[in-house]
C-alpha cells in the first residue's frame, strides 16, 4: 500500500509537469494549469528558455533556502556538525535547512548560535508549517532515483519482513529518525548507510463501537 501511494504521488506530479511542458510546447499563451507557474531562465538577450512549470508557493520558500544554503556553505559546516550542535540527525537538519521540517522554538537558540548570520525574519520563518511537497523533476537526479530504485527493488521483501516481525501494519514516515553515515568496506570503498528508525503503526480493525463519528 505504501508504494503504491508514493507511486501514485509521483504519477501526479509527472503528469502536472507534462500538462505544463506540453502546454509550453504548443506555444500556447494562455495561463498554465492553477498548480503551475511559468519559470524562464534568460540565457542571453535574444533567447529566453521557458522550463516546467513549478508549484506557485515555491519561489518565497526557494528563497528561504537559498539564503540557508549560502548560510551553511559560509559557516564551513556539514549537516553533521550542524545537526551535532542542535542535537538533531544530519538528515532532519538538512530537512530544516531546506524548510522540508519545522523549526521548533526551542531548537531556535541552538540554530542562532550554529549560523549567527540568519536573520530573526527567517528564524520566524522556519518555525511555520513547512510545504512538504517536492520538484518532480528531483527524481532525474541520480541519487533521489537510485534510492527510489532500491526501495522498490528490496519493498515486497522488506514488507515480507515487517509483516513477519511486526504483524500487519506500516512504518511511519512522520515519527521517524533517519542518519547518513560513511564506512568503509572490506576493500577500502567508501559505503553510503542511511538509517530509518519509524514507528510501526498497525492496520485496525474498524470496530463500530470505536469509531466516534457514529
Amino acid at each position: 500500500t505504501l508504494f503504491i501511494a508514493i507511486g501514485a504521488i509521483m504519477i501526479s506530479q509527472f503528469r502536472t509537469a507534462q500538462q505544463a511542458h506540453s502546454h509550453l510546447s504548443r506555444g500556447a499563451v494562455g495561463p498554465l494549469p492553477s498548480r503551475c507557474k511559468l519559470l524562464q531562465i534568460q540565457s542571453s538577450p535574444s533567447r529566453s528558455v521557458r522550463m516546467a512549470a513549478m508549484p506557485e508557493h515555491l519561489p518565497k520558500k526557494a528563497a528561504l533556502v537559498d539564503r540557508m544554503m549560502s548560510l551553511k556553505e559560509e559557516s564551513g559546516k556539514t549537516y553533521t556538525q550542524i545537526g551535532n550542535e542542535l542535537g538533531l540527525s544530519n538528515v532532519y537538519t538538512a530537512q530544516l535547512l531546506m524548510h522540508q521540517q519545522q523549526l521548533k522554538p526551542e531548537t531556535a537558540p541552538a540554530l542562532k548560535k550554529a549560523l549567527p548570520g540568519i536573520s530573526d525574519t527567517d528564524l520566524l520563518a522556519l518555525q511555520k508549517a513547512p510545504s512538504r511537497r517536492w520538484d518532480p523533476q528531483q527524481i532525474q537526479d541520480p541519487v533521489i532515483y537510485r534510492l527510489h530504485e532500491a526501495t522498490m527493488l528490496a519493498g515486497e521483501a522488506i514488507k515480507g519482513v515487517i509483516n513477519e516481525e511486526f504483524d500487519d501494519g506500516i512504518m511511519s514516515a512522520i515519527n521517524l529518525h533517519a542518519h547518513v553515515d560513511k564506512v568503509t568496506g572490506k576493500e577500502g570503498e567508501e559505503r553510503v548507510v542511511i538509517t530509518m528508525s519509524g514507528k510501526f503503526l498497525p492496520y485496525i480493525e474498524q470496530r463500530i463501537q470505536d469509531d466516534v463519528t457514529r
